[in-house]
């Protein structure tokens, strides 16, 4: 039984030069091998935004794989992918979370949600091209990069002060400063297992460096158990209902512009590996990863995102059969029903998170500089410098304006400055003649050439 898939060959091999194309699949056990992989493949990543949110990791899961599920009707089974966890919604489900709790959190992943999914119909019926007038490579590249590095002081962490006996106690419970043995430690296995691996193995490098820090931190006695062994082998995860708060929603506006950027990108990245021509399914992908970041946000899931680490199993393996993802989707749902399994994950310690944040939050940063370098922004550009400046110090330094019960942080101004600066500037600079624009642009839309890094 086919179930719409045809059978690549006989199923078992993949010629040189052939891939295993989005309707096609292999032997139903090496199917299944494969979605096993994709699995592993998002694990790490997943994870770590529920435990450094606070979230409830079965439930994020839970709706991580509802949403690929969703994902997958939508694009007719013609666009492999898997949906994670999006590092985009940690800055603003922390900022939320300490101001008014984790319902308005997820409340604002809802929201996010709905803005999303109307981008992607406006999209399927208007075509992208809008997204790269508005969002220029100098855009997105700042918007991500000050996304990642508003984040750092979390991965340092935070420490109270207390007095006991007359001395001046310092308790730190959060981030490297927790544990700084162990977290070193973690970050020592991330670094170390990105260049003594290629393919897959590599690719995981936080997942496997999290699972060393952990083991070390079991030696050094900073994992507790206890909710392991109360927690129940089968149950439904722990929902939560989402209530909503004006003065956060300016938090979470900006993800919406990340979550596009990662959508498009992941759409042209498929098709460079596949050698087919899927813009057409862009507006599903939005439209998909909308609706799937709503339906987090109706029951307490973290936002959903396409996953760059799903994408280069695909490079590894050559196949792109959207079968593969059913069984991935399959696999996670399955977990999510362990009350066990969640709580053994929610055992990771703040050691451990610490030394894997300090590289996953500086990579964020980074690959918005990643995407200034591939889409060769022109920094002697006075318009383009001055949008990537001000914004990152806006971002990093955290700054905010408070309008009445309206809230905005570094995050949300940050986004904002970069979008009317540079069209701003861009605007005037041409009104005025001054403008440094070479006559013939040569720039690639922002998420094409990052894409195809998978």
């Amino acid at each position: 039984m086919s179930l719409g898939w045809t059978l690549h060959g006989d199923g078992t091999r993949i010629g040189p030069g052939d891939v295993v194309a989005p309707e096609e699949r292999l032997s139903w056990p090496r199917t299944v091998g494969i979605g096993m992989q994709h699995v592993v493949a998002m694990f790490g990543s997943t994870f770590l935004v529920p435990l450094l949110t606070g979230f409830s990791p079965a439930t994020t899961l839970f709706f991580s794989a509802i949403g690929t599920a969703l994902f997958l009707l939508i694009t007719r089974n013609r666009l492999p992918s898997y949906l994670g966890s999006s590092f985009a919604f940690i800055a603003p489900i922390i900022a939320a979370t300490a101001s008014h709790g984790e319902s308005v959190a997820v409340g604002g992943i809802l929201a996010t949600g709905l803005v999303l999914a109307g981008v992607g119909v406006l999209v399927h019926f208007a075509g992208a091209r809008w997204i790269d007038v508005v969002m220029p490579p100098v855009v997105t590249g700042t918007i991500v990069a000050l996304i990642g590095l508003n984040l750092a002081p979390a991965a340092w962490g935070t420490c109270t002060e207390s007095v006991v006996d007359g001395q001046i106690v310092q308790t730190c419970d959060s981030g490297f400063r927790a544990a700084p043995v162990t977290a070193a430690i973690t970050l020592a296995a991330i670094l170390l297992v990105t260049v003594l691996f290629k393919g897959i193995l590599g690719r995981l490098s936080i997942l496997v460096g999290v699972l060393v820090g952990y083991v070390v931190a079991m030696i050094r006695g900073e994992v507790d158990f206890s909710s392991v062994r109360e927690a129940s082998w089968v149950g439904f995860p722990h929902f939560v209902t989402p209530s909503f708060e004006p003065s956060v929603l300016g938090l979470f506006v900006p993800v919406v512009l990340v979550l596009i950027a990662e959508n498009v990108g992941h759409v042209k990245s498929v098709a460079a590996m596949t050698g087919r021509n899927l813009d057409r399914l862009t507006g599903r992908a939005l439209l998909s990863d909308g609706l799937a970041t709503t339906f987090a946000g109706v029951g307490g899931g973290s936002g959903t995102t396409t996953y760059a680490e799903n994408i280069g199993v695909m490079a590894a393996t050559r196949v792109y059969s959207t079968a593969a993802y059913w069984v991935a989707a399959a696999t996670a749902l399955v977990l999510s029903m362990s009350p066990k399994f969640g709580a053994l994950i929610a055992t990771i310690p703040a050691g451990v998170l610490g030394g894997a944040t300090t590289m996953l939050y500086g990579m964020i940063g980074i690959l918005g500089a990643r995407i200034w370098v591939q889409n060769r922004v022109d920094f002697s550009d006075p318009v383009n410098l001055t949008t990537a400046a001000v914004p990152l110090v806006v971002g990093i330094a955290n700054y905010s304006w408070t309008v009445g019960d309206l809230a905005f942080e570094g995050i949300a101004l940050g986004t904002a400055s970069a979008l009317v600066i540079f069209h701003g500037m861009r605007g005037i600079a041409r009104w005025r003649g001054t403008s440094h624009e070479p006559a013939s642009p040569a720039s690639v839309p922002a998420g094409d050439e990052a894409g195809r890094e998978g």
